[in-house]
């Protein structure tokens, strides 16, 4: 299993990880970021600096608890390091804690470098090459897996953790099972190597056991002392801090001599690394560690403290006498194991991309000229070339590039800006303040409402007939009021099942029901500081009035399938073409939601009522319909004007703009009365009948009569043939187009032989 692991739903991709990386060991997909273990060198840097947590270290509690509960002697290694973690306890507190977990020996992991420090003293006699100190696992790895070519450099020696439990098996046997506690990740790197597996079976990081005793509610402080087990170290104890390895070893160094090298962190230790590998330094021996302040900084480390602390609470337990047991078998082994290793190249090479490659990746981000790489380091790679690189290796995807995604963002904002605008400017066209449009006495009354109610944050109901022009009413409302800078969102209840209006209302929860496949926020959310219209309100079902009764009441929305409510600041506007008085009293509408509702009323009058009013209505639609056909009408004809203020408009202003277009298509220059539907034009023939002389009147009735029979005859032939009006035209002896043209004239169509809707085009 990896060491380290991407917690997907979590990463954000927000390239933390690849900036920190020392190796470009990260892999950016599509919705996270993934390690590439056969570059990974374990420093854990991609742990301490993702701000989402999204790489964690591998779970080994599980099997750790498991390990002490199954009878098999389990020894716990206490790291060097342990003093500038813990230290809240004493040294004698940690290992009675460790004991009652189930362990049944606790060592110091300060005697492994003890243990190997004779070997490195030969070693750096017996160099003939430069050496590089091999007792950092993610030195180790950055030289086996980046700089194969240092690989003869490094010293021949183990770790002092793997010196440990190389120890304890050949004294005790290879049966015990040994768990090296550190704050180092790389060493869970380390024990998964061919050339050290075996030694240790598991590390965990203070961080996990800290957590085991947090989770068995132990209190460490209120613990008996008790022994170390094993050989108590001395000079080992100062292997943790930053130029301890020496110190450990008994190896004298001279700040002033150039032979011997030490440093710490990523950016020495890369410089070191670089400088060895181009031969421009030649030490006897460079002792580095990748973490800052050796390994007291490791990445496990207590961030509470700081490196001085820390290096205080080391040398203050190397001063310390600490309690041991110390059996025999300890004292006299029959031989110490070989502390040798080896090392290996895992060097994976990655293809090196041709330049005109590296050119299209670095064009795709609009960077045609080395003036626009700007090397930003937002990608995480350290200049556009690099990253480019990445890009053809697949380890980077063109969304990285931050300078090419602001460019791209302001082309896309200035794009929406001006759809923004235009769709305005249509708004406005379509429902601006001329739409309203009337001189009558009761037009005017409901414009003054209108700016009355407007400003403040009164619940409106609208009532009237259908096509009266309750929605413009609404818009025209949210208009005037102070929420015009936020949305308007306007429902039908009347075109969206019962069971999914609820949902578009006050979104839902992913498994709330089938089909919902994740979450969904609701209108009333989408409509949070501005204003939400629901039109046709008297259709909604009782469940549904009492959830926005509670709306209403409480400001709160609850999503379907959910539990958490979110406040919500709307202003509701409603309409409806109902009787809700009459609703109340037979039970259909909620009463309590009805007085909510009906806070302030504008009631639409009929066009009908409005008859002083339809000249300027009818040239207003006929302005709209040239505009939308992009064809020029000179006007409307008198006895057209005079028809439609006869005419009942049941369809009203709605019916009104439907005649108006069609009218407008069938005409060239001027809408006459032969261009509007024969309902229409009948009502002024026979206002006309009434108000001419005798000789008028009879040519005007028979005109009427002749239409009657014609309209007579054409239903007749349509009902004799089944309403196939090809069946039809042949029985009447008439051409299949002139028919159709006097069936134009009279409303009528075929199949059922009934007149058309009236406004419908032919």
């Amino acid at each position: 299993m990896e060491p380290i692991v991407t917690l997907r739903d979590k990463c954000r991709k927000c390239y933390s990880c690849v900036r920190s990386c020392p190796v470009k060991a990260i892999k950016v997909d599509k919705r996270f970021t993934e390690i590439i273990f056969d570059r990974c060198i374990g420093c854990g840097n991609c742990l301490s600096n993702c701000p989402q947590k999204a790489k964690i270290v591998s779970d080994k509690v599980g099997v750790t608890e498991e390990l002490l509960a199954s009878g098999t002697p389990v020894i716990a290694v206490l790291g060097s390091s342990f003093p500038a973690f813990f230290h809240y306890v004493t040294p004698g507190q940690l290992v009675a804690a460790l004991k009652k977990l189930g362990f049944a020996e606790v060592h110091e992991g300060a005697y492994g470098a003890e243990l190997v420090a004779a070997s490195y003293a030969e070693a750096i006699e017996r160099a003939t090459v430069p050496l590089i100190s091999s007792h950092c696992p993610a030195v180790v790895d950055l030289i086996e897996r980046h700089f194969p070519k240092l690989i003869k450099n490094l010293v021949g020696l183990v770790s002092p953790m793997v010196a440990m439990g190389r120890f304890l098996k050949e004294v005790i046997g290879p049966d015990v099972k040994v768990i090296y506690l550190s704050s180092c990740i790389a060493a869970k790197f380390e024990i998964q190597a061919e050339e050290t597996r075996g030694a240790i079976d598991i590390v965990l990081t203070y961080r996990e056991l800290e957590g085991i005793f947090r989770n068995r509610g132990m209190s460490i402080a209120a613990l008996k002392e008790e022994p170390f087990d094993g050989i108590p170290p001395h000079l080992g104890r100062l292997f943790p801090m930053a130029e301890g390895t020496f110190k450990a070893f008994s190896i004298a160094t001279d700040p002033l001599d150039t032979e011997i090298v030490t440093a710490e962190g990523e950016v020495n230790v890369m410089g070191v690394i670089r400088d060895l590998a181009q031969g421009r330094i030649n030490p006897r021996i460079a002792d580095i560690r990748f973490c800052y302040d050796g390994c007291i900084g490791g990445p496990g480390k207590n961030r509470e403290l700081t490196g001085f602390y820390k290096r205080n609470l080391v040398i203050s337990h190397f001063k310390r006498t600490v309690p041991y047991r110390t059996a025999p078998h300890y004292l006299h082994p029959r031989q110490l194991p070989s502390f040798a290793r080896s090392f290996s190249v895992k060097y994976s090479r990655l293809e090196i991309p041709k330049g005109n490659e590296i050119k299209k990746i670095l064009q795709a981000t609009n960077k045609f000229a080395q003036k626009d790489e700007l090397n930003c380091r937002a990608c995480g790679y350290r200049t556009c070339r690099e990253y480019a690189v990445a890009v053809c290796q697949g380890l980077a995807d063109l969304e990285m590039c931050l300078p090419h995604n602001l460019q791209r963002l302001e082309e896309d904002r200035g794009q929406l800006i001006q759809k923004y605008e235009l769709a305005q400017r249509e708004l406005a066209q379509e429902y601006g303040d001329e739409f309203i449009v009337g001189t009558d006495r009761k037009t005017l009354e409901v414009l003054d409402l209108i700016k009355q109610v407007g400003p403040t944050p009164t619940t409106v109901l609208i009532r009237g007939e259908s096509g009266t022009g309750k929605e413009l009413t609404a818009r025209a409302i949210h208009r005037y009021s102070k929420r015009n800078d936020k949305p308007l969102v306007t429902v039908n209840c009347t075109t969206i099942t019962d069971s999914l209006l609820e949902s578009e209302l006050f979104g839902h929860k992913k498994g709330a029901f089938t089909g919902a496949i994740t979450d969904k926020k609701g209108l009333f959310e989408a409509a949070d500081g501005g204003t939400i219209f629901l039109d046709e309100i008297g259709d909604i079902t009782p469940k549904l009035q009492a959830e926005l009764l509670r709306v209403l009441d409480t400001g709160d929305v609850r999503p379907v399938g959910g539990t958490a409510a979110k406040k919500v600041d709307v202003r509701l506007i409603t309409a409806t073409n109902k009787n809700l008085e009459q609703g109340v009293k037979e039970g259909w509408f909620r009463e309590d939601l009805y007085y909510r509702l009906n806070v302030f009323t504008i009631t639409m009058p009929p066009l009908r009522s409005r008859v002083e009013s339809i000249p300027l209505l009818a040239h207003h639609f006929l302005e709209k319909a040239s505009a939308k056909l992009n064809k020029k009408i000179l006007g409307i004809e008198d006895r057209a004007i005079k028809a439609m203020t006869l005419y009942p408009w049941s369809g009203n202003i709605r019916e009104m703009q439907n005649i108006i277009e069609r009218a407008a298509v069938l005409t060239h220059d001027v809408i006459r009365l032969e261009n509007l539907p024969l309902t229409i034009a009948e009502n002024y023939r026979e206002e006309a009948v009434d108000s001419v002389d005798t000789k008028a009147s009879f040519q005007a009735e028979r005109e009427r009569h002749l239409l009657r029979v014609e309209k007579g005859l054409l239903e007749r032939y349509l009902v004799e043939a089944g309403g196939n009006v090809s069946k039809a035209a042949q029985l009447a002896n008439i051409p299949r187009r002139t028919f159709y043209r006097i069936l134009d004239r009279h409303g009528l169509k075929g199949r059922a032989g009934k007149p058309r809707p009236t406004g419908e085009a032919g």
